[in-house]
């Protein structure tokens, strides 16, 4: 059987050898870290030497709440905030959306952008760092300072973004370790400062509680501070995907807006997403439609419905990881062109 090409590290990330060496450590110190009695204080040392690491690899000065991924950090960001929820960018995960009730939705622009003027509000403004389905980067610069002059937090969704770009000037940031190498089953709240959250009583000083994941939250330590240099050829494989999809038919969606490095949408004309999957699955390769988190369903994408791309149903994403060669790149145009009907694979 011919092995699978993986093309798909936007759902999840190969756990890194730095990460799978610190969770087994982890795992051989088996005390409760809150615990009063020695070995629980020897596990309060290393989680809290573990906190310490997060924040200097991600350049961050304020506070980190350890949380069981991305999604819980979001929820924990805006049920506890201390403002309300303002408004939420119309391509936020659904783990922002799920909890957005009746707060405004900002549009956004053709490449997915949000417009900053439109961010000048009072309350909690949840808008991502990256997209997980294009990968588009909203200008989180002009974001920040439209929020804070209203009087308003801004809430980032950076679980596309941690661990391959600059932690962004937001308030509280969510972020998920399984996204940039680490195990699932862990991530963060960056949290500037502790005035913004109300806390809920039990561990993590208070703001989220149960025991802590001590395994978990060294391995993702160490998948922080992981070599990041792959990101550069993860920028030239996506150019040369970008040029060789165009040129077979397709499209690449938001091409001429800042992306992140590892992800990219292309459109094929013609060819369901479902339909291509199916293709791509049967030849050996993994990669999908939308976000994982939402791909059993038959949905068209709210990602780019809200950008109004033509035929959302013929999109499909490609997202590079640190183990993807130029070979299989080479081998996904292939098989892009023969499913697309312009070209045979080799």
């Amino acid at each position: 059987m011919r092995e699978t090409i993986y093309l798909d590290h936007a759902a999840t990330m190969p756990l890194l050898p730095a990460a799978r060496e610190a969770l087994e450590r982890g795992f051989a110190i088996w005390a409760n870290p809150s615990s009063p009695h020695r070995a629980g204080r020897g596990a309060r040392a290393a989680m809290e030497e573990a906190r310490e690491r997060v924040k200097t690899a991600l350049g961050w000065q304020g506070e980190v709440v350890f949380t069981s991924g991305a999604s819980e950090a979001i929820a924990l960001a805006i049920t506890r905030c201390v403002l309300p929820l303002a408004a939420v960018s119309a391509v936020e995960h659904e783990a922002v959306l799920r909890h957005a009730g009746e707060s405004k939705r900002l549009a956004v622009d053709g490449f997915g952008l949000v417009n900053p003027a439109d961010c000048a509000l009072p309350g909690l403004l949840a808008v991502q760092q990256a997209n997980n389905e294009t990968g588009v980067m909203q200008p989180l610069e002009a974001i920040a300072d439209a929020v804070r002059g209203a009087g308003g937090l801004l809430l980032c969704d950076a679980a596309q973004g941690a661990g391959k770009l600059l932690t962004p000037d937001a308030d509280l940031i969510a972020l998920s370790a399984h996204k940039f190498g680490g195990p699932v089953g862990v991530g963060a709240l960056l949290v500037k400062d502790w005035a913004m959250l109300r806390p809920t009583g039990g561990q993590e000083r208070g703001y989220r509680p149960g025991t802590e994941n001590l395994p978990g939250v060294l391995a993702m330590a160490a998948a922080l501070e992981s070599d990041r240099d792959w990101l550069d050829e993860a920028v030239r494989l996506r150019h040369r995907l970008d040029d060789a999809i165009r040129q077979a038919g397709g499209t690449s969606i938001a091409e001429d807006t800042a992306r992140v490095p590892t992800i990219a949408a292309y459109r094929m004309p013609g060819k369901s997403a479902n339909a291509q999957l199916i293709r791509f699955d049967a030849m050996g390769f993994a990669v999908s439609a939308g976000s994982a988190c939402s791909s059993g369903s038959l949905r068209i994408s709210h990602v780019l419905e809200a950008m109004n791309i033509a035929n959302p149903d013929e999109v499909i994403r490609v997202s590079i990881g640190q183990e993807t060669t130029k070979e299989q790149i080479e081998a996904f145009i292939a098989a892009w062109r023969q499913v697309a009907g312009t070209g045979t694979a080799s």
